[in-house]
């Protein structure tokens, strides 16, 4: 029988961890957005050797593990003389790795837009910003998210192992509570934790890629 008393007391600090956790989430994956977008525009618009350095960082980020990445910035960096807290590390990891997979996401959709889409509006007289504002970008967004959606929610649940960077996350209370003996109970609350967290995202991102789909961009 599962101790429901014990699963109350706990649903406090499961509380708490999840603050921290939607946090931690919420800022990785903001600054992953923004560095895989530059990387992506990088690579669309072949800028020399910075589209080389990136191509390295993708295949770099991609193929490590995130509690690889976040020991070498947690306990790594500090024996080269920069200390860094868990939350930075968290963060840093988070964006470390997000970035190359949003990269990824958002390049498909820039290469899914027509060139002779961006020819007509350099023969209208549209600088490349405006080209790249107005034309190119709405439809590679469009294009781009229902990748984007899957990765955000990926970041998500990598959070999970933040507890290495002795971080309170859900994970590390979960790991704490189940020294007391009541490993179901704890597992259960780390499951609907993760589960109030993860479907709200994951209903507002299908929710805008209808209204994408509706409007016609990209599709």
């Amino acid at each position: 029988m599962l101790d429901f008393g014990f699963m109350a007391r706990c649903v406090p600090l499961f509380v708490k961890a999840a603050e921290l956790t939607v946090k931690l989430a919420f800022w990785g994956i903001v600054m992953s957005t923004v560095l895989g977008l530059i990387c992506a525009l990088i690579r669309y618009w072949k800028i020399p050797v910075l589209q080389r350095l990136i191509g390295v960082y993708i295949e770099l980020a991609r193929n490590t593990p995130l509690m690889i990445q976040l020991f070498f910035l947690y306990y790594g960096l500090p024996r080269l003389g920069l200390l860094l807290e868990g939350t930075t590390c968290a963060i840093a990891g988070l964006t470390f790795l997000g970035g190359a997979y949003m990269a990824e996401a958002f390049r498909g959709g820039l290469n899914a837009v027509g060139r002779s889409q961006i020819e007509v509006g350099m023969s209208i007289g549209l600088k490349p910003s405006q080209i790249l504002r107005h034309v190119v970008l709405p439809q590679a967004l469009a294009v781009s998210l229902p990748v984007l959606t899957a990765t955000a929610i990926f970041l998500i649940k990598e959070t999970s192992v933040f507890s290495i960077v002795a971080l309170p996350d859900l994970m590390y209370v979960a790991k704490d509570l189940l020294k007391e003996g009541h490993s179901t109970e704890s597992n259960i609350l780390l499951v609907l934790s993760y589960l109030v967290i993860i479907l709200p995202v994951s209903l507002i991102f299908g929710w805008l890629e209808r209204r994408v789909r509706f409007a016609g961009f990209g599709y």
